[in-house]
């Protein structure tokens, strides 16, 4: 189905229901991590004590990160300034580019990698381009640009046919 390209492997709440011991049993070693509205509000200019906290305990845990995000240089490098993570601005998601950097930066395979995001058009059509195991993270804030949401509505239909299909395969699978 051409949707699939859009529906993520994972869905959580917040970055933090993200159960680490199920990436381990993946071989997942490395994160890549988008910033606005995943981590943080899209309004926050630094790491909150959540975001640092959680890093902290991935990184504790034995894997990688680095920060992918379309955010400006400007951005990227004041809310990098605490967490002091490898970090790639202007990432230019859904293209590849960035993800195929931040994966040489890690030194990672694809198999070995895992994106997580907020948003569909881009975080995780992005990660499902290089089949990359993707992991959608529910907005943190309603504050967003007018463009986002309006991407927003979309991606409430793809989430439908989501949850449609996995339905579908329980249903199969029974």
């Amino acid at each position: 189905m051409f949707f699939n390209m859009f529906f993520p492997d994972l869905i959580v709440d917040k970055v933090q229901d993200i159960d680490l011991d199920f990436l381990v049993n993946k071989n997942i070693k490395g994160l890549l991590l988008d910033i606005d509205n995943t981590l943080v509000p899209m309004h926050m200019k630094e790491a909150d004590e959540n975001a640092v906290e959680w890093i902290e305990r991935v990184k504790s845990r034995g894997f990688k990160v680095c920060i992918v995000s379309n955010a400006s240089k400007k951005r990227v490098i004041k809310f990098n300034e605490k967490l002091k993570l490898y970090a790639i601005h202007r990432a230019s998601k859904p293209g590849t580019k960035a993800f195929k950097k931040a994966m040489r930066l890690l030194d990672l395979k694809a198999e070995e990698t895992a994106v997580v995001g907020d948003q569909i058009f881009t975080d995780i059509f992005g990660g499902n381009r290089l089949n990359l195991f993707t992991i959608l993270a529910k907005p943190i804030h309603k504050k967003e640009t007018f463009f986002i949401k309006l991407k927003r509505l979309p991606e409430k239909l793809v989430l439908a046919l989501y949850e449609k299909s996995l339905e579908n395969s329980d249903k199969e699978s029974r």
